[in-house]
């Protein structure tokens, strides 16, 4: 198997040994960001936010740990409506107020940001999804419909691997070293992924954005906490829920969707049955997430 290296090739393609094919391998560069504002919260905290769509529904879109709107993004692209994407604290131009932070810090923000759209519908990708989860134990009735990609924790904390892999790549954003954040970031790529075109337009998307605006030390005791001190305070919310797992992924345990899935008393659970769905089952994913939430 081919080996990770950086900086890329020059042509932006894999390298390869011995005779094959004769093409260019030029590689798409990333797209550009769109521009995002500033909003000043209840809570004192400003927020990184991008608007897009129009109309009703009003949906809010919550991203992952390390992740970001330009990650969340895709998964909002088949949803009828105005979608409300937004950076947590510690990420992307959002406020980093010191201290370490808890899991009813992100529900803060997930609130602030849905409130201030008016957003009646949520979606939540591991870390987002902790946080929906805990602002929905304070306000169960608060979404109208809630779609959970890949949750991380509940009541019980997250495992070795996801503290390892944070570690590493605060570490390395700290460092500002282009190589470590990119040997840090590409264990998010399939294996066959990462000496292609694709791959390299993945990873500099991500690198141009840890490197402009790096990661906040707050996040560092995330991944020891919950986002709920029991799971059963979810039987309260009666929304229509979906919530989406995937066999193989040590950072997102299908046994926590199951639980969540459980705990809901109005959820569909649907387990992909192999890991990095986001490369291999995209088109799926996207037509299963906007079906749900257009209903």
């Amino acid at each position: 198997m081919r080996g990770f290296r950086w900086p890329p090739p020059p042509d932006g393609g894999p390298r390869t040994w011995g005779p094959g094919p004769g093409a260019p391998r030029t590689g798409r560069p990333a797209l550009p960001e769109p521009d995002t504002d500033l909003v000043t919260t209840p809570h004192g905290v400003r927020l990184e936010r991008l608007i897009t769509g129009a109309g009703d529904p009003v949906t809010v879109f919550a991203h992952g740990l390390g992740n970001g709107i330009a990650t969340t993004r895709p998964f909002g692209s088949g949803v009828t409506g105005r979608k409300i994407f937004f950076q947590f604290r510690g990420h992307g131009r959002s406020d980093a107020p010191p201290g370490s932070w808890s899991y009813a810090d992100l529900a803060r923000d997930v609130r602030a940001i849905a409130d201030l759209s008016g957003a009646t519908r949520a979606f939540g990708a591991s870390l987002g999804a902790g946080a929906l989860c805990r602002l929905l134990s304070q306000s169960p009735e608060r979404f109208e419909r809630l779609v959970f990609f890949l949750p991380a924790v509940l009541d019980r904390p997250r495992g070795e691997v996801a503290r390892q892999r944070l570690t590493a790549l605060l570490d390395a954003v700290g460092s500002g070293d282009a190589s470590a954040v990119a040997e840090a970031v590409s264990v998010e790529l399939p294996a066959a992924i990462r000496n292609t075109p694709a791959g390299w337009a993945y990873l500099r998307q991500r690198l141009d954005q840890l490197l402009r605006d790096g990661l906040a030390p707050g996040l560092a005791s995330l991944p020891e906490q919950t986002a709920l001190p029991d799971a059963a305070v979810l039987s309260a919310v009666t929304a229509p829920a979906l919530v989406i797992a995937c066999a193989g992924d040590d950072l997102h345990p299908v046994e926590v969707a199951e639980q969540l899935a459980a705990a809901l008393p109005r959820a569909t659970l649907h387990v992909y049955d192999r890991p990095n769905i986001l490369w291999t089952e995209r088109a799926d994913l996207r037509e299963r997430i906007s079906a749900f939430l257009n209903e």
